[in-house]
């Protein structure tokens, strides 16, 4: 008997990934949690496992294809002691399962059971007042700010009863019904958000809403740059395309949609990290014989996570529908990885809890892991505050951009030497520039200036960290 390898849900908003090499061929033993793909993501490189033993029978994907959660990958041919494990199942277990699988499906059914019908005298009517109501809605929504145009998209027109008529009944009282007529919105295409999809006014006011910032939105993204048609670059000469590799399309992504979304705003300052350097030498090798490397970045994660309790609303997001702050009681900070493919940022856990040894090694473990693909979608969840650190390159200082949801980002330059006045002469002092974006709408100019001054005398003065952090 033939069981069909589909890919599972690989983690949160992740639908698809590229297929990067095969691992087993046709007529191959695999075993139970034996890798058979390795699947490129938007975030990653992940390896899909074999759920059982078998053999390959068939497989119906190919190297480069794009494959989504879902998908038959292959399938595999129940061994003889697989087949034996399968027979010797007592018979009465699989319609145990049968209920539990068929209780949420009953919530819906009993959900969308019809209503009662309604009366549909004046339906043609109310849909003629239909524009109306919605343009008065419309004027009552903060879609705009002063001067914003008073005019909005032409509404969708409510079904006729006869289509409506025609469709599966959908789960809304009366009421709701009338409602969505009234602001002319079609209710099937509302997404309802109670018991078994049920639609109340609320989801038809929201659904209203985003027809009117939608229509605007799109106004406004088609003006961006970058989204218009490009010209035909091959008039001037000899062009190459290639496609944009997964990782590079999902970082282009949540750039942009940061950069739309986050009022950005850097603070640059300078850290005199003279004697700190003297004291990293001092202890590198021994850092380097636990595993790790003893690198300012190492040292900044243990500042960075005393510097967030001082500064808590640093290591907090903004939930701009509730139009609440969240405040993080964890510290899990992200380090930026340069690798081949692009720019990854593994997150490490816990930051306030491990010495700066532990932060050492756990950094330099995840940086491989990262260059090697061996990353996976959960490594790279869960950061509160991330740290860049482009010293390694060059350059005296650079605008990192927040990664969205958390509120700010910590990048790093090369350091350089200063002459630095002592009271009685100049004398050199090697300096670390330290670049401080934030998001604007939480965090004020003085705040991050306080911020990013106390992390450059945490690093001057390390008994300050002892002292406060």
């Amino acid at each position: 008997m033939a069981t069909e390898l589909k890919l599972p849900q690989l983690g949160e908003n992740v639908d698809s990934g590229v297929l990067a090499r095969l691992l087993v061929e046709v007529g191959a033993t695999v075993k139970k949690d034996q890798p058979v793909i390795e699947l490129e993501t938007d975030k990653a490189t992940v390896e899909v496992p074999a759920f059982s033993d078998g053999v390959v029978k068939e497989i119906l994907v190919k190297e480069g294809e794009r494959v989504k959660v879902g998908q038959t990958i292959l399938t595999l041919e129940a061994t003889d002691g697989a087949a034996a494990q399968s027979k010797a199942a007592p018979p009465a277990e699989a319609p145990k399962a049968a209920p539990a699988e068929a209780a949420p499906a009953t919530a819906p059914q009993a959900a969308s059971q019809p209503e009662p019908e309604e009366d549909t005298e004046g339906f043609e009517h109310e849909r003629r007042l239909g524009e109306r109501a919605l343009a008065q809605y419309a004027g009552s929504l903060p879609v705009g700010g002063a001067g914003a145009p008073t005019s909005t998209p032409p509404p969708p027109v409510a079904p006729a009863p006869a289509l409506e008529a025609k469709r599966a009944p959908v789960p809304a009282s009366p009421s709701v019904r009338r409602l969505a007529r009234e602001l002319g919105v079609d209710i099937y295409a509302v997404p309802g958000t109670g018991p078994g999809g049920r639609i109340s006014d609320e989801d038809v006011k929201t659904y209203a809403k985003s027809l009117i910032t939608g229509g605007q939105s799109a106004a406004a993204t088609t003006s961006l740059p970058g989204l218009a048609p490009l010209p035909d670059f091959s008039k001037w000469g000899a062009t190459e395309r290639t496609p944009m590799s997964g990782i590079r399309r999902k970082t282009a992504e949540n750039m942009r949609k940061a950069w739309l979304t986050v009022p950005h705003v850097t603070q640059h300052d300078q850290a005199d990290i003279t004697e700190l350097e003297q004291l990293r030498k001092r202890f590198a090798k021994s850092v380097e014989a636990a595993g790790g490397k003893l690198t300012v970045t190492a040292i900044t994660l243990k500042v960075i996570a005393a510097a967030l309790k001082v500064f808590p609303q640093f290591n907090a997001s903004i939930d701009q529908a509730r139009e609440e702050i969240v405040f993080k009681k964890y510290y899990h900070i992200g380090v930026a990885v340069d690798t081949d493919r692009g720019l990854l940022v593994p997150v490490i856990r816990d930051v306030d809890k491990k010495n700066i040894r532990e932060l050492a090694v756990e950094m330099n473990q995840l940086a491989e892991r990262a260059r090697n693909k061996k990353l996976t979608l959960d490594e790279m969840q869960g950061g509160t505050f991330t740290i860049t650190n482009l010293g390694g390159i060059g350059g005296t200082s650079f605008t990192p951009i927040v990664n969205a949801p958390e509120v700010a980002i910590l990048g790093m330059s090369r350091a350089f030497y200063l002459p630095v006045y002592s009271g009685d002469e100049f004398v050199p002092r090697l300096m670390l520039p330290l670049s401080l974006s934030y998001d604007h709408r939480l965090i004020d100019g003085a705040d991050a200036a306080r911020f990013v001054r106390w992390v450059a005398q945490a690093l001057e003065q390390s008994f300050l960290l002892a002292l406060e952090g």
